[in-house]
């Protein structure tokens, strides 16, 4: 498929990229795609997920305190 002159190609992110990015165990990011908390793309027949760094972005964004510290702290401890 050919794609249009001047419209960036964006990579899309892995589970476990995601999991690192957000510094979260991966499971947790399973979880929150399920959710619907986090939005994901389901690829192939397996279903693998990916996810667009723009709505990584913008969930960081919604999900951070004022002091620059995560929310998901709290989430993430549940999988400890």
């Amino acid at each position: 498929m050919a794609q249009k002159s001047g419209s960036p190609v964006t990579p899309m992110l892995t589970t476990s990229e995601v999991a690192a990015i957000l510094n979260v165990h991966i499971n947790t990011v399973r979880r929150w795609s399920n959710q619907g908390t986090l939005k994901a793309y389901q690829l192939g027949p397996r279903g693998d997920r990916r996810f667009r760094r723009e709505d990584i972005d913008e969930f960081l964004a919604v999900h951070q305190n004022h002091n620059g510290s995560d929310d998901m702290a709290e989430d993430s401890k549940e999988m400890a």
